[in-house]
């Protein structure tokens, strides 16, 4: 990929893409402004890596970026925009702040690249599948421990109509329009990905978002959890290895890519509801997890999977890290950096 500027470089999923791509030997520019818990630690696990003149680091907010950023763009190779307020209800509390972190900011981003007067890199936007809202017109049933659906095996396609439900649904669901349009009006080589639940080492995960995350550190640490719901509610889970290299191949597949979306996530083999996951944590933790339930949150969805057959068919993407290994090296990783995790709580 050359050189890539990573937006929210410092966060999970940035931290994690720009740890695999010093790895490949490649320059990474992390662009972050490191007001998220645990980006600093983030941070200075890239800044101990043994990758001397790769690494570039700008402290900054993508609702205002600093005059720099222009040169940086004009450098790069690519650039992957992970940067944003990333839960529902942060959106419902401050809508505000919600929409100038992810509609203004990406906006700003996508300037900077229109404008540019050197390289004009590939963007590559992390979007979310809360721009398909609730879904409620479609038919689902129940058992004893997950939601089903009853017409769609395969998941949620790409051509299923956006419904923006929350802020969040809202500044995601513009960003996500206007990176796919810029590539369709000005010519930029764009591609969405319309992520579903990213879990994996390094993430920080709290109460109301990076809920596998939440689960396997607070299962840990013996922090109460608390389920909004009945916790049959079902999510395909994505191994963040298995979304760099989604990424990854998609940048190389760009003739192909640009201007397009997907859906990216664990697909139906991957597919678990949040008591499938306190099942296998007690297996783990050798007892039962204790949890106690609240009411459903606003805009939650009872089951989202997604439908990956396009990644597959235009660059020859799978998930390879069945969930049960992924959250147990999770796990591992967890048991690892208990203190560095308690000092968070």
């Amino acid at each position: 990929m050359g050189t890539t500027l990573i937006t929210g470089g410092a966060g999970f999923t940035g931290a994690n893409f720009a740890h695999s791509l010093l790895e490949r030997g490649e320059r990474v520019i992390v662009f972050d402004n490191l007001s998220r818990p645990g980006s600093g630690l983030n941070l200075e696990w890239l800044q101990g890596l043994d990758t001397p003149g790769q690494l570039e680091v700008i402290v900054g907010d993508v609702r205002r970026p600093p005059p720099e950023l222009g040169r940086i763009v004009e450098e790069s190779d690519a650039l992957l925009h992970f940067a944003a307020q990333v839960a529902v209800t942060t959106s419902v509390a401050d809508p505000r702040d919600d929409f100038e972190t992810n509609a203004l900011g990406t906006l700003n981003m996508l300037e900077l690249v229109r404008h540019s007067r050197g390289k004009r890199p590939v963007v590559c936007y992390s979007s979310t599948n809360k721009v398909y809202g609730g879904m409620e017109d479609l038919a689902t049933e129940a058992d004893e421990s997950r939601y089903r659906y009853l017409d769609l095996p395969l998941g949620i396609p790409e051509e299923r109509n956006l419904d923006f439900h929350s802020p969040y649904g809202c500044s995601k669901g513009a960003a996500d329009q206007y990176v796919r349009d810029y590539a369709r009006i000005y010519g930029l080589e764009t591609i969405v990905f319309r992520q579903s639940c990213i879990y994996g080492q390094r993430q920080f995960g709290v109460e109301d978002q990076g809920w596998v995350a939440w689960f396997v550190i607070a299962t840990q640490l013996g922090q109460p959890i608390t389920i909004f719901g009945d916790g049959k509610q079902v999510r395909d889970i994505l191994f963040v290895e298995d979304l760099v290299s989604c990424y990854v191949e998609a940048v190389e597949a760009r003739e192909t890519c640009s201007g397009r979306v997907y859906n990216i996530g664990g697909g139906p083999e991957n597919a678990i509801s949040l008591l499938d996951l306190l099942g296998y944590l007690g297996e783990k933790l050798g007892r039962p997890v204790p949890v106690t339930f609240g009411d459903w949150r606003l805009g939650d969805q009872p089951i989202y999977v997604s439908d990956i057959r396009r990644a597959a068919v235009d660059f020859d993407w799978r998930p390879q890290t069945d969930w049960r290994e992924g959250v147990g090296r999770l796990w591992a990783w967890v048991h690892d950096h208990r203190d560095m995790l308690a000092s968070l709580v």
